[in-house]
């Protein structure tokens, strides 16, 4: 097997589960896509959220449990990525400890904004612990309170125009 191939994880999720005499899994289907929403300022001009999914936390929080976790850690953007940790169940771990941008590219972002490329960057970025096994809660807790987050801070008056997801 090649180390460096992708895992192509719905046919491993569907192995192991065959494997394991458990139904198939129940994937999450979404009837309708979600509608397309330009941007209202050219992307130079326009601030953008960190929203991170691969258990970043900043040093003196608590970090991510690995099953069902759905809560948000919340990182200024203003301390560089080498201040932030992470823990993630499904990923190898190492390489993003020795570089945090790999999951949560806050010093990538911050370069672009030096370079003019983006407008700006939200002083708090969103992280969460992308592995939660339960759609519902991901669906009825988690989403709800990124989304909450978001709206939030625009009511505080922090100008954000998109959010950058980074999967894992």
């Amino acid at each position: 097997m090649d180390d460096d191939a992708p895992v192509d994880y719905i046919a491993r999720t569907t192995e192991q589960y065959a494997s394991l005499g458990y139904e198939p899994y129940a994937w999450a289907r979404r009837p309708e896509t979600p509608p397309w929403t330009p941007l209202e300022r050219p992307l130079a001009e326009s601030t953008v959220v960190l929203i991170a999914s691969g258990g970043a936390y900043r040093e003196g929080q608590v970090a991510f449990h690995w099953k069902d976790d759905t809560g948000i850690r919340r990182i200024p953007t203003d301390q560089p990525a080498c201040d932030v940790r992470v823990t993630h169940f499904a990923y190898d771990l190492e390489p993003a400890r020795a570089d945090p941008n790999i999951v949560f590219p806050v010093d990538r972002l911050n370069e672009l904004v030096d370079e003019g490329v983006l407008g700006g960057l939200a002083p708090e970025a969103l992280a969460c612990m992308g592995g939660i096994y339960s759609v519902r809660r991901a669906e009825e807790v988690l989403a709800p309170a990124m989304v909450e987050a978001v709206t939030s801070a625009r009511a505080s008056g922090t100008d954000i125009d998109m959010a950058l997801l980074v999967p894992v």
